[in-house]
């Protein structure tokens, strides 16, 4: 009895602990989270006015480079060192993470990067944590949990999904393995950091899957069986694609590195590279976050929930334009361009296959993030935050699809693995 007493009495003292620790950290990473968003918005409006800013990239990326090898130490490493520093403790965390990546992942999106906004939120999250956990003056072990809170709270922030950001925060450390000892924590500050960037006025963009009548299988059982074989399909379609962007990314930063001797020179011809093919496409769909467009029939993530509202190839035109952007030195988050891509390709899918168009691109949208990120739980979680739990087996069996057929690599080269993701 006695030891149960003290068990439970342990259990309040961590809950009240991390309760009191995860207010300062939500407070601060929602507020850093909603001015980035809100200047995100500002700077992408003023591209929209002014086209002629994307001339300007390779002039950006110079500027981006120079930052970071003047200011930026170890920071250069972005979501890398976040998890490094939970997996080897040691090499600290600076500060100055924060705002030199909130400054630089404006500057990409201002001239019309390809580039999104998750890095950025998680950076800023995790620098916020590392210097809290100096401040409190925490164990080593406890630092650890810190820096989970500040993903979390950075990822729930900044998609307004914060059951996902907690979930995303113990997932991404380690492939195939999810432990729930920072579980509480998590989620209390991606809950907290949420509320606070709501609270400055903040909207997150809103999606949706109509309702659809499909035949089910039994009474018991509300899926479709020919929808669920297409799911499989579209599921390794997705989960390709992550693979294809994550290892594009990966060698189109080797190579620059390898055959351009001056190191500012790789993201000056990157910027160079993207108004090339902006230039050979006729359009700038492709550039910025592309969340939304700049009139009404742009390609985009928005559109892409509705018949038309994407070309056959515009998943791959903007996993090119992105690997190129960061994989050549630009910064921001690589998860809204992949939920582009996504969304994209599930709109080709859709068609090819014959399925609604809305459900197929929810379904791209959380998918090619899972296997990108090597999290099928929090992203299937993620397709009930935002669109709802109507299709939740699709959800799952999409999401997982795509994480098994993405192979062992990821856009996070510092997660772990302790065994492969089938045997």
């Amino acid at each position: 009895m006695q030891q149960f007493f003290n068990t439970q009495t342990a259990t309040l003292r961590f809950i009240f602990k991390w309760t009191l620790l995860a207010i300062p950290l939500a407070l601060l990473t929602g507020s850093l989270v909603a001015l980035f968003l809100w200047s995100l918005d500002e700077v992408t409006k003023v591209r929209y006015q002014h086209t002629w800013l994307l001339y300007l990239l390779p002039l950006g990326g110079i500027l981006i480079y120079f930052l970071y090898k003047k200011l930026g130490k170890n920071s250069e490493k972005g979501n890398n060192l976040i998890l490094d520093e939970i997996h080897t403790p040691g090499g600290g965390i600076p500060k100055r993470m924060a705002p030199l990546v909130l400054a630089t992942t404006l500057i990409t999106h201002l001239f019309g990067g390809s580039a999104g906004r998750e890095g950025t939120a998680v950076q800023m999250g995790g620098s916020v944590a590392a210097w809290l956990g100096r401040v409190f003056r925490l164990e080593q072990k406890d630092v650890s949990i810190m820096l989970m809170c500040g993903i979390a709270a950075g990822f729930g922030a900044v998609f307004g999904t914060p059951i996902t950001g907690a979930i995303f925060a113990l997932e991404v450390l380690i492939i195939g393995t999810l432990t729930f000892h920072a579980m509480i924590p998590c989620l209390v500050a991606s809950f907290l950091a949420d509320v606070v960037c709501a609270a400055w006025g903040i909207h997150h963009t809103k999606y949706s899957i109509s309702s659809h009548d499909f035949q089910p299988i039994a009474s018991y059982l509300h899926v479709d069986v020919w929808l669920l074989l297409k799911v499989i399909v579209a599921g390794a379609c997705f989960g390709l694609t992550s693979r294809l962007f994550a290892v594009l990314t990966y060698q189109i930063k080797l190579q620059s590195n390898k055959l351009i001797p001056i190191p500012w020179l790789i993201p000056a011809i990157g910027g160079c590279i993207v108004i090339g093919f902006c230039f050979a496409l006729g359009t700038t769909d492709y550039t910025g976050l592309g969340v939304s467009g700049p009139h009404e029939n742009s390609v985009n993530i928005v559109n892409a929930f509705h018949a038309g509202g994407a070309d056959t190839w515009s998943w791959l035109w903007k996993l090119l334009f992105t690997a190129i952007t960061l994989g050549m030195g630009f910064k921001g988050g690589e998860v809204t361009p992949l939920f582009f891509m996504g969304a994209a390709l599930g709109n080709t899918l859709a068609i090819l296959f014959g399925t609604p168009v809305d459900l197929m691109a929810g379904l791209g949208f959380i998918a090619v993030f899972a296997g990108a990120t090597n999290t099928p739980l929090a992203c299937t979680i993620m397709g009930v935050e935002l669109f709802g739990g109507e299709y939740l087996v699709y959800y799952a069996l999409a999401c997982f699809n795509a994480y098994i057929f993405s192979g062992k690599m990821g856009i996070y080269s510092s997660q772990r693995s302790t065994s492969g993701k089938i045997l």
